[in-house]
C-alpha cells in the first residue's frame, strides 16, 4: 500500500505491505524501513538510515531479504534502482538498475520481478542477477503485478494490453503458456493470487465488483459484489487455505467473502426490476465491519483464518476475530509505530 509523501497522517510511512504469507509485514519510511510479527505483534527489525528514506519494500518470506527502493521528499536510493538488502551483515547483496522508475518488486526465492509503467522484467535470485523476460504491459502507474510464491507454480500476472485486462504467465514456460483475461471494463485497480496459484482476484477502479479467476483456463469462477458506491481498493488477500478472500478500501471498511460456500454470502432483498435483478444478486460479503476514523488500510488473515489483521496508514494495527453469520470483534488494537524493537530478534531467527 503506498502511503507517500503528503499523507494526512503526521507519521514517516511510505508504504506498508505483508510478507509471502501474511505473517509479518513491512514498512517503508522517511528514514529507513521496519519489520513486525503480525501474531502476536511484535517490532521483528528497525533499521535508520543517515542519508534518506524508502519509497518501496517488500520481504522474502521471513529471510534475511528485503527489496528496498528509495523514496520520500529525500530520497536513499534513485528512483530507478532496485537493492536487496542482506539483514544479517546489514549490507546490500546486490543491485539493480533501470532506465525508468520502478514501482513495484515482487520476489519468490528463485525470481526477482520488478515493475516499471509499461515494463516488467523478471531476474533470477542469484548473487548475479540474469534477466529472464520482458514483458511490455498496458500503462500501469501503480506498479500492479502478482507473483504466486508457490515453488511448484512460477505464475505471474499483470495488466496486459488494454484497460482491465490481465495477462497470466507461467514464468517456467513462458513462450507458451500464457493466458489473457477481460477481467474488467475498467483500469485495474488491485490483484492478487492465492499462495496455490489456483486463483487470481481482481478490482476495477471502480471498486464495487471483486472477481475471482481460475488460473488453469481463466475463466470467472466467482463475482463478489463490495458495494454499489465507487471505492478504491487498496488491498485483496485470500484465506491460507483460499476459501476466504478479504477486501479493504478507501470508505474504510473490510469485507470479507466466502469462495468455497457461496451460500454463505449475502444477497440483497431489495424489490426492484427486472433490469436490476442481476445488479442486486451478486454475491455480497457475509461479514463487513469498519475501521475507526476510516483511514487507509490493507487487510489479511491470520495463520489459522480466525482473525483477520488490518495495518493502517495513521500507524495502527487492528485485530478482528469474526463468523460465519456476520458477527465480529475486534480483539486488539495498537499503534504499531511506538512499539520498540526487540533486538534479540532479527529476520534469521525464524
Amino acid at each position: 500500500m503506498n502511503i507517500g509523501t503528503g499523507s494526512r497522517h503526521n507519521n514517516d510511512l511510505q508504504y506498508v505491505t505483508f510478507n509471502q504469507d501474511q505473517s509479518c509485514f513491512a514498512c517503508a519510511t522517511t528514514t529507513g524501513f521496519r519489520i513486525f510479527k503480525c501474531e502476536p505483534l511484535k517490532e521483528r527489525l528497525k533499521h535508520d538510515f543517515a542519508n534518506g528514506g524508502l519509497g518501496f519494500i517488500e520481504m522474502l518470506f521471513n529471510s534475511n531479504y528485503l527489496a528496498i527502493v528509495g523514496g520520500s521528499e529525500r530520497p536513499l536510493y534513485p528512483s530507478n534502482r532496485v537493492q536487496i538488502w542482506e539483514d544479517l551483515t546489514k549490507n546490500v547483496m546486490l543491485k539493480l538498475e533501470f532506465n525508468y522508475p520502478v514501482l513495484g518488486v515482487r520476489l519468490r526465492r528463485d525470481r526477482i520481478v520488478v515493475v516499471m509503467e509499461k515494463m516488467i522484467k523478471v531476474f533470477t535470485f542469484t548473487q548475479n542477477p540474469t534477466q529472464l523476460h520482458i514483458f511490455e504491459t498496458h500503462s500501469n502507474p501503480k506498479g500492479l503485478c502478482a507473483l504466486c510464491p508457490n515453488s511448484d507454480n512460477a505464475l505471474l500476472a499483470f495488466p496486459w494490453n488494454k484497460p482491465g485486462t490481465v495477462q497470466l504467465i507461467d514464468l517456467a514456460n513462458a513462450d507458451r503458456n500464457f493466458i489473457n483475461i477481460g477481467a474488467h471494463s475498467s483500469e485495474i485497480a488491485c490483484m492478487t493470487l492465492n499462495n496455490q496459484g489456483t486463483r487470481l482476484a481482481t478490482a476495477s477502479e471502480k471498486g464495487t465488483l471483486i472477481r475471482v479467476f481460475d488460473t488453469s483456463n481463466g475463466e470467472l469462477y466467482i463475482e463478489l459484489r463490495r458495494g454499489s458506491n465507487y471505492a478504491t481498493i487498496h488491498s485483496i488477500n485470500f484465506s491460507h487455505q483460499s476459501t476466504k478472500l478479504c477486501v479493504s478500501s478507501d470508505r474504510g471498511t473490510i469485507h470479507i467473502f466466502a469462495l468455497d460456500d457461496p451460500s454463505l454470502n449475502q444477497r440483497s432483498q431489495l424489490a426492484m426490476s427486472s433490469i436490476l435483478a442481476s445488479y442486486f444478486s451478486s454475491s455480497w460479503s457475509f461479514c463487513r465491519f469498519s475501521i475507526p476514523d476510516y483511514p487507509t488500510c490493507i487487510c489479511a488473515f491470520s495463520s489459522n483464518d480466525d482473525y483477520i489483521h488490518a495495518v493502517c496508514a495513521d500507524g495502527y494495527f487492528y485485530k478482528f476475530s469474526y463468523d460465519l453469520q456476520g458477527s465480529f470483534t475486534r480483539e486488539f488494537s495498537t499503534s504499531f509505530l511506538t512499539l520498540s524493537e526487540n533486538t534479540d530478534n532479527n529476520l534469521a531467527s525464524e
